[in-house]
This record gives structure tokens, C-alpha cells and sequence, in this order.
């Protein structure tokens, strides 16, 4: 039987060829961060005595990584940590139900309960949209983010809360719950850009004391489809 030779220098040329030949690696996965600047006024907390009631502002950007016009995740869920001090009192507040939300605008069903307001920017695929926001009042354990959307088509829908004792730092933890209508709508998918939301109801939210350090800590966690979840924690100056 002949055997075939390789000759030295050819081998020798193919492994270096191997050695230096580029590889490619996958492209890294994109993340998602979000990004929070809170209000409390008024920044003087009061007593479990004397609670003192506050409104808050919430204005928070998300943003994905890679080139604009790709990697727009569909946020589906947001928990907010509120601090130790923090008092909810929807349990005291006139209130509206998700079924009533179904059926009209807060302003007609249920004005007493409307509790906030706010506006927000969003990715309707590639085009902007606008959704604006009335924040609803649903009980002890309740609250809404009613949610109006007229690009890519009109859509009006609550976002339904829940409000429930303790969370990370021992206050109230308030989970939203975006449902499927308002991440896909007519066939186009709905990415966060922005939410502006202030409270704007007296005696809803109030505090009742301010940590030794003088800072009031909160964290929010942003759920998406196909990025990880995106926290962002920090905290607001309170005086005694």
C-alpha cells in the first residue's frame, strides 16, 4: 500500500494559518438599565402620631443598548420599593374597581379616586408614541396605572397594582403588572422610553418618619420580554 506524505513546511503553513485565523464571536446580549428621579414634598417626615402627607414624583428613562431602532424590549412588569416611614392610605381614599377602568375614562367613572397624572414617551416599533397616564386609587391593596394610547391605534386600559406591606426596606412594595394589550398593540410591539408620573391627591401617601442618615432609599425593578431585569437603587433627602 503507498502512503502519501505531507510535507513539513505544508503542515507547518496550516496550523499557523489555524492559529491566526479570526474568530467570530456572538455579539454581547443587549441590557436594558433604567434610570429614576423621584420627588417628596414635602421632604419633613412626620409621626406615626401625626403622619404627614406627601406627594411624589416619578420620572424614569429606560434605555437598551445597541443601535437606535434595534433592541426595543417590551417592558411587562415594574416593582417599586418604597422606604420604611412611608404610609399608604388607599384604604381611607374614595376608590374605583379594574371592571369599572374596562368600561370608561377615570375622569367619568370614577373622578373621586383619580389620585395622579403623568405622560410618557414610547417606541410604537420603529415610530414615537405618547401614552398618557392617570393614576387611580383601588383600595388598601390596590392601585392603577390607567393608560391611554392613540398611536398605533386607540387603546385605553388599566394597569393593575399591587400594594402590599414590607418589600426591601420595610415600607410598601407596589408591583404593576402591564397586560398583554398594552405590550403588543394592533400587531406592534410597545417599548418604554420614558414615565412621568406625579401624585397630586392630599392624604393618599404620607410619611411618618425619617431614617438616622436623613435619606429615604427606594428601588425599582424593570421586568422586560427579552432583556434582563433592570434595578436601579437609590434614595431621597427627609429631615425629622
Amino acid at each position: 500500500m503507498r502512503r502519501i506524505a505531507v510535507p513539513s513546511i505544508a503542515l507547518a503553513a496550516a496550523l499557523s494559518l489555524a492559529a491566526v485565523a479570526p474568530s467570530f464571536a456572538q455579539a454581547p446580549e443587549a441590557v436594558t438599565t433604567v434610570t429614576v428621579k423621584p420627588g417628596v414634598s414635602p421632604s419633613k417626615a412626620g409621626t406615626k402620631k401625626k403622619p404627614k402627607s406627601v406627594k411624589l414624583s416619578f420620572n424614569a428613562t429606560w434605555k437598551t443598548s445597541g443601535p437606535d431602532g434595534e433592541n426595543k424590549p417590551i417592558v411587562q412588569k415594574v416593582v417599586i420599593d418604597f422606604p420604611k416611614g412611608s404610609l399608604y392610605l388607599g384604604g381611607k381614599f374614595p376608590s374605583c374597581t379594574q371592571a369599572k377602568l374596562e368600561e370608561d375614562l377615570p375622569s367619568k367613572v370614577c373622578p373621586k379616586a383619580i389620585v395622579g397624572k403623568g405622560t410618557g414617551d414610547a417606541w410604537a416599533d420603529t415610530a414615537k408614541t405618547k401614552p398618557k397616564f392617570t393614576l387611580v386609587n383601588g383600595g388598601a391593596s390596590k392601585v392603577f396605572l390607567y393608560t391611554e394610547l392613540v398611536n398605533p391605534a386607540v387603546v385605553n386600559l388599566p394597569v393593575p397594582g399591587t400594594v402590599k406591606k414590607g418589600g426591601k426596606y420595610g415600607g410598601y412594595r407596589l408591583t404593576l403588572t402591564v397586560p398583554e394589550e398594552l405590550q403588543v398593540v394592533a400587531g406592534t410591539p410597545i417599548s418604554l422610553i420614558s414615565a412621568n408620573i406625579k401624585t397630586t391627591a392630599k392624604n393618599w401617601i404620607a410619611t411618618t418618619s425619617c431614617p438616622k442618615d436623613k435619606k429615604w432609599p427606594f428601588q425599582v425593578t424593570s421586568s422586560q420580554n427579552t432583556t434582563a431585569d433592570a434595578v436601579f437603587t437609590s434614595s431621597v433627602k427627609c429631615t425629622s
